[in-house]
């Protein structure tokens, strides 16, 4: 049985040398499977004993607590290995059955919830029946907690007793064996190294965050607070100037104190996962801190490090935040953390603790030069990965088209967003050919003829098992003949990315027709009053007005921080106000659904201005966006009609002097709308 222990938790263990004193207290000649469910109830804290006592477990007053007697833990595997012999036949099967059901699962140990599996299946003694019904536990209750918490159970549970044992992080035993082979290593498990070569393969230059990265450097190398936090808007590269960090010091161009550091990026959620039990997470973040504290090489990196606060946190126990100050505070482990403005201010901010344990670097937009400098260094990575070329043309087309179009989205994300998508779908369009559609009918005939193989043999028909493996070999050297064709047509490059595929990619995503984006926008506009008299019949001077100011304001002779153009129709009902309006946004925008229409007799009394922007915090609807604010969101480049806007209450015209003057308008969830790229009427 000694090979076997080794597995077996403390709980177990201990569970099942409660057994053997229990059959000793009942005076039963060996050790039934009833003395080890007796005993199992009585280990509270391990995943058995919970089980049962959630399944309706309640000990009788009647019932005398067994008296235990203290054995040494050295001594119990040799206690186990002595009364191994007295365990009865059933017994031995029950826990050779949770052996056999730990390995099913691909769990490192046997614990207290596979022995119960093995002492209820496949039957139960009748002992163990009449014991449970003794105390009120239904044993399809035990089956359905069982099964829950065996599915749930990741394959790393536990994780304080597998590692309650191990002195340090690279233990050697006393043969001069390397013993940390049989004791898995939480950051390991937990983390990914951002400093291995095999990462680094997958990561693009970082251009433009030399001042950045050379802080970060300056404050890990402090003797205490050695955390730095990067803060800025998502899409700006924080995680991008971690990885710049690693790939420096893989690369020994950091200071002296930082070679041979690594950095491992903490994935916070495996960590929660699957813990039930209190306790469970404590440990694993215990046990990271400690291997943390015992490898000063470690950095550790938390990207969205607001996750932290409360990760974790149940009544009564502590979160990831808290777990980590001490260790923090002391300068005994160094950790980077990653978040944005608004999560920190919410998240960090309120925590002062916290805060004052970390250093903030303020991660700013890029501007378009560094952009365009950017995307220039990383291009070759992606002609590499498309099979296609990238024109310079295309690359200053992103940054110009995504800095103008594209207002929600920061730089360079935003312009690199556009180019992976211009190579993706030029690559799709050239990647259908008949050669993959070939090599998919013969994987597939491979397979057929790979069962009928197996079929055949198991039938002992061997000659056609060999005939089939002959024409299997054929398909095989068919096969390999058609990848490398494959191979040399994907070393070629499949087309060029040029300016008009940037710009049909940000046509797709604004929804502005591509004419409007690319050189012919002056023939558009060149027409417009033209255009819009066809439709509009003795309107003449208010026509020309309105298609001139238009036209000076896309050539670039009007304010850049206010709408394209802003105007007031007056005039009797029937006359045509609203109709103009509708054909600005056909022919402007070339879609009638670009028209905005807001009925201002529906904002009569000055409370109903939060039906615009959205209700306040704390007020039904909050949340919901407002009714212009979400609209122009979704629809930025729109011809907005306030229709009737004599019929609003005289408080509501206070929200048009921000849009006509700044261009933009808050809404109540504190979201900056655009309104530069919109017409108002």
């Amino acid at each position: 049985m000694s090979p076997i222990l080794e597995k077996f938790t403390t709980h177990l263990k201990n569970t099942l040398r409660d057994a053997i004193l229990s059959a000793r207290l009942h005076r039963h000649a060996s050790i039934e499977p009833v003395d080890v469910i007796r005993s199992l109830v009585l280990q509270r804290g391990s995943m058995g004993a919970e089980v049962i006592w959630k399944s309706g477990y309640t000990r009788p007053s009647s019932e005398i607590p067994m008296r235990r007697t203290a054995v040494e833990t050295d001594h119990v595997d040799t206690m186990l290995t002595n009364a191994w012999s007295k365990f009865s036949e059933s017994t031995q099967h029950a826990i050779l059955r949770a052996a056999m059901t730990a390995v099913r699962l691909k769990h490192r140990y046997i614990g207290t919830e596979h022995l119960l599996s093995g002492l209820l299946n496949p039957q139960i003694d009748a002992d163990i029946r009449t014991f449970l019904r003794e105390h009120r536990v239904r044993t399809q209750d035990i089956e359905k907690h069982l099964q829950i918490v065996l599915k749930s159970t990741s394959k790393f549970p536990e994780i304080t007793r597998i590692f309650a044992d191990r002195p340090s992080r690279h233990p050697v035993d006393h043969d001069g064996m390397d013993a940390s082979e049989e004791h898995p290593s939480a950051l390991e498990f937990f983390a990914t190294d951002m400093t291995s070569d095999h990462y680094q393969q997958h990561v693009d230059p970082v251009i433009g965050r030399e001042s950045e990265i050379e802080r970060m450097i300056h404050i890990l190398c402090r003797r205490t607070k050695n955390n730095p936090v990067l803060i800025g808007e998502p899409g700006v590269g924080k995680t991008a100037i971690v990885e710049g960090l690693a790939k420096r010091i893989l690369q020994h161009e950091v200071p002296p104190i930082l070679t041979n550091k690594r950095v491992l990026n903490l994935d916070l959620s495996l960590v929660v996962a699957g813990t039930m039990y209190r306790g469970e997470f404590e440990g694993r973040m215990k046990q990271i801190i400690d291997e943390l504290r015992e490898d000063p090489n470690v950095i550790l990196f938390i990207d969205e490090m607001h996750m932290l606060v409360g990760a974790g946190s149940t009544s009564g126990s502590m979160d990831a935040a808290n777990i980590l100050k001490p260790a923090l505070a002391k300068g005994q482990i160094s950790v980077v953390g990653a978040t944005t403005y608004d999560e920190y201010r919410k998240y960090i901010e309120s925590d002062a603790a916290l805060e004052r344990r970390f250093q903030p670097v303020v991660v700013d937009e890029l501007s378009p030069e560094d952009a365009l400098t950017v995307l220039r260094g990383i291009k070759p990575y992606y002609e590499q990965f498309h099979h296609v070329t990238i024109d310079d043309s295309a690359i200053q087309a992103s940054v110009e088209l995504s800095t103008r179009y594209l207002q929600d989205k920061l730089l360079p994300d935003k312009a690199i967003d556009v180019l992976d998508e211009a190579a993706s779908r030029l690559r799709v369009n050239e990647d259908i050919d008949p050669l993959s559609k070939t090599i998919e009918t013969f994987e597939r005939d491979l397979k057929h003829l790979r069962g009928e193989k197996i079929h055949a043999v198991e039938q002992e028909q061997y000659q056609e098992a060999l005939q089939i493996k002959k024409r299997e070999q054929m398909i095989m050297e068919k096969l390999a003949e058609l990848h490398q064709q494959q191979q040399s047509r994907t070393t070629k490059s499949l087309g060029t990315v040029t300016a008009e595929d940037i710009a049909h990619v940000v046509s797709r995503i604004t929804k502005i027709p591509l004419m409007e984006i690319t050189a012919t926008e002056k023939e558009q506009l060149r027409n417009l009053d033209t255009e819009i008299k066809k439709y509009l019949i003795g309107q003449n001077d208010a026509v020309e007005s309105v298609a001139s100011f238009v036209k000076r304001s896309r050539a670039g002779l009007s304010h850049a921080n206010r709408p394209t153009a802003s105007f007031m129709f007056l005039g009797p009902t029937g006359v045509g106000k609203t109709e103009l309006a509708k054909l600005l946004a056909r022919t402007v925008f070339k879609d009638e659904k670009a028209l905005i229409r807001i009925d201002m007799s529906e904002f009569s009394e000055s409370f109903q201005a939060s039906k615009l922007l959205g209700a306040p915090a704390g007020y039904v609807g909050y949340k919901e966006g407002g009714k212009l604010t979400e609209t122009v969101r979704r629809r930025p480049y729109s011809v907005v009609l306030f229709d009737e806007i004599e019929k609003a209450h005289p408080d509501i015209f206070n929200l048009l002097l921000q849009i006509l003057d700044e261009g933009h308008l808050t809404d109540a969830t504190g979201k900056n709308i655009n309104f530069k790229n919109t017409i108002v009427v």
